[in-house]
C-alpha cells in the first residue's frame, strides 16, 4: 500500500470469561506484527484490542462470584487481560471494554438508526441458546449428547446442553442483505481471506439468510434498545461495533472518517459474524464496510482445539518465563501458516528456538560483532571492491525486504519471516565460504576482510529493521550492539520498505559488546 495510507487493524474483542490461552496471544501477536509492520512503514497506523464484557455468561459468573458484573468484568480484566499485552510486547494503540460509555452511547445511536431506518422489527423467537458462546445455534452446530447428556441437544463447540429460550426479541433484517453480501464477495475477492474462509461464508451466504435476533429481555446486563430498555442488546451485536465507537462512530465524526474502515483479523470459529453480520448492519447503516476479514486457524494442542474443560489450555507466560515474549512471537507467527490450523509442542518450540534463534540469527549476531571488536577494535570497517558473492548477499537483501513486504500485504506474516529469514541463512555461509578468522591471519587481506565483515554487519543492519515488527526487543538489542542509533538514529523509526537498500550502515560505526540474544535453555517446561 501507498505510504502514509490509513491502515487500522483490529484483534477479535475478547470475552474475558476466562484467563488468556496462547490462542488469544497468537492473534494478539500477529495484529501487533501488522501493525508494527505498517507504522515503521509510514502507514498511518492504529491497532484496537479490547474485551467484550455484557452477556448471560458473564452475568451468571459474576453471581457465582458473589461480585457485581461490573465489578467481575473489571477484576477479570486488571488482573488478565491487561498484563497480556505487556507479557507479549503489545503495542496497540487503544484497548476498548463494551462496558465503557464511549461504547454503550454510540451503540444506541447506531441501533436506533438502523430501527429508524425500517431495519429491526418485534417478533418472537424461540431456537436453542448455548451460554458458553453468548449464540442461538445453528442446526450445523448441535449435535446429540453422549455420557450425562445423552438424550440432549449439546453446542458441537463446548459439548454442553443448550437451552431452549422462547422469548419476544428484536430481529434485523439481515435476510434482505443477501445479494448485496454475495455481490461484494464478488467485486472484492480479498474482502475475506483466506480462500478457505471466503468459500465457507460465500457457501453459507448462498443458502439464504434468516432474520437475526438483536436483543433479549430475561436479563439486564447489556446495553438497553434506546427505544426499549425492556431489552439489552444482543452480546454479540452489541460487540462488533467496538471496531466502530473505539474510533469515532457517533461522537467524531473527523477521527472515524479518519480510520475507518477497517482491517479485522478473527479467529475462525467467529468469522460468520464479522463477514456477514457485520458488514451487512453497516450497509444498512449506510457505513462503509470493512477493507476486510482474515480468519486465522486455530492452535491445537494434542490435535485438539484448546479448552478449558480438557485442561489443553496453555497460558502465554508459561512459555514467555522460559523462552521469552520474542521467541514466543517468532515460534507462533513462523511455524505456522497464517489462516491453517497449527499444533503446538514444547519439542517443536525447543527445537526451533535452538536451530533458528541461537543457532542461526543469535549466533550470526554474536560473532558478527566479536570479530569487528577483535579485527577492527569494535569500529564497523569500510568496505572495499565487492566481489561477486558480496553482490549476491546484496540482492539477497533486497529481494527478501521487497518480498516479506508483499507477504505483509497478503497478511502472510509467517511467508515474510519465510522471507527474511533467507538473510539469516545467506550471512551464516557467507561467513562459512570467506572465512574472516583466516583473512585477519595476512595483512595483505585486510581490505578484503573489512569488505566481508561490513557486509555482514550491513546485512544484520538490515534484519533488525526486518525483524523489529516480529523480535522487538531482540532487534534492539542487537540495533545498540551495532551502534546504529548514533548514525541512523531509533530502530523504530527506520523506513522498513527501505530496509533492503544497501549501504545504511556508516562505516566507522562504533560497535557494543552483544550479549546472546538467545541464551541456551538447558531446560524446558
Amino acid at each position: 500500500m501507498p505510504a502514509g495510507e490509513s491502515f487500522y487493524i483490529t484483534t477479535p474483542i475478547y470475552y474475558p470469561s476466562d484467563v488468556p490461552h496462547i490462542g488469544h496471544g497468537y492473534t494478539s501477536v500477529a495484529v501487533d506484527t501488522l501493525a508494527r509492520w505498517h507504522r515503521q512503514s509510514g502507514d498511518d497506523t492504529w491497532m484496537l484490542t479490547g474485551t467484550d464484557e455484557h452477556g448471560q455468561k458473564m452475568l451468571r459468573a459474576a453471581a457465582a462470584n458473589g461480585v457485581t458484573p461490573q465489578e467481575w468484568v473489571d477484576k477479570l480484566v486488571s488482573e488478565s487481560w491487561f498484563p497480556l499485552l505487556t507479557t507479549l510486547d503489545v503495542a496497540n494503540d487503544d484497548f476498548i471494554r463494551t462496558t465503557q460509555e464511549r461504547h454503550e452511547r454510540n451503540v444506541q445511536v447506531f441501533f436506533q438508526k438502523l430501527y429508524d431506518a425500517g431495519y429491526i422489527y418485534a417478533g418472537e423467537y424461540e431456537a436453542l441458546y448455548c451460554v458458553g458462546c453468548e449464540e442461538f445455534k445453528p442446526e450445523s452446530e448441535i449435535v446429540d449428547g453422549t455420557g450425562p447428556f445423552e438424550g440432549l441437544k449439546v453446542c458441537a463447540i463446548h459439548s454442553k446442553p443448550l437451552e431452549l429460550l422462547q422469548e419476544k426479541n428484536y430481529f434485523f433484517k439481515l435476510s434482505e442483505f443477501q445479494d448485496r453480501l454475495l455481490e461484494l464477495y464478488k467485486t472484492e475477492p480479498d474482502f475475506v481471506r483466506p480462500d478457505s474462509a471466503r468459500n465457507e461464508v460465500v457457501s453459507f451466504v448462498s443458502q439464504g439468510l434468516k432474520d437475526l435476533s438483536i436483543s433479549r429481555s430475561t436479563f439486564d446486563w447489556g446495553i438497553p434498545l434506546p427505544w426499549d430498555t425492556s431489552h439489552v442488546i444482543y452480546v454479540w451485536v452489541d460487540a462488533l461495533l467496538n471496531y466502530a465507537t473505539a474510533v469515532g462512530y457517533g461522537s467524531d465524526e473527523e477521527l472515524f472518517a479518519r480510520r475507518w474502515p477497517a482491517y479485522h483479523v478473527v479467529g475462525k470459529d467467529i468469522l460468520r459474524f464479522h463477514a456477514v453480520i457485520w458488514p451487512a448492519m453497516l450497509m444498512a447503516a449506510g457505513l462503509e464496510v470493512p477493507k476486510g476479514v482474515f480468519a486465522h486457524g486455530w492452535l491445537l494442542v494434542g490435535g485438539e482445539k484448546m479448552s478449558k474443560s480438557k485442561l489443553t489450555g496453555i497460558a502465554p507466560t508459561e512459555i514467555t518465563d522460559v523462552f521469552g515474549s520474542d521467541a514466543y512471537r517468532f515460534y507462533f507467527l513462523s511455524a505456522i501458516a497464517f489462516g491453517q490450523d497449527g499444533s503446538f509442542s514444547w519439542e517443536d518450540l525447543s527445537a526451533r528456538y535452538q536451530a533458528e534463534l541461537a543457532n542461526g540469527f543469535g549466533n550470526l549476531a554474536s560473532r558478527t560483532i566479536a570479530m569487528i571488536e577483535r579485527y577492527f577494535g569494535g569500529v564497523v570497517p569500510a568496505a572495499g571492491e565487492y566481489a561477486a558473492q558480496d553482490l549476491a548477499v546484496q540482492q539477497i537483501v533486497a529481494k527478501a525486504a521487497a518480498d516479506a513486504d508483499a507477504a505483509v500485504e497478503r497478511f502472510r506474516i509467517d511467508e515474510a519471516i519465510a522471507d527474511v529469514w533467507t538473510i539469516v541463512d545467506a550471512l551464516n555461509g557467507y561467513i562459512t565460504e570467506n572465512e574472516p578468522w583466516s583473512l585477519a591471519k595476512d595483512e595483505e587481506q585486510k581490505e578484503r576482510l573489512g569488505t566481508v565483515l561490513y557486509t555482514c554487519a550491513e546485512g544484520l543492519r538490515a534484519l533488525a529493521v526486518l525483524l523489529s515488527p516480529v523480535m522487538p526487543q531482540s532487534t534492539a538489542k542487537l540495533w545498540d550492539a551495532l551502534g546504529a542509533s548514533a548514525g541512523l538514529g531509533a530502530l523504530t523509526a527506520q523506513p522498513l520498505r527501505d530496509a533492503g537498500r544497501w549501504g545504511q550502515l556508516p562505516a566507522g560505526t562504533q560497535v557494543q559488546a552483544l550479549a546472546p540474544l538467545f541464551p541456551r535453555i538447558e531446560a524446558t517446561a
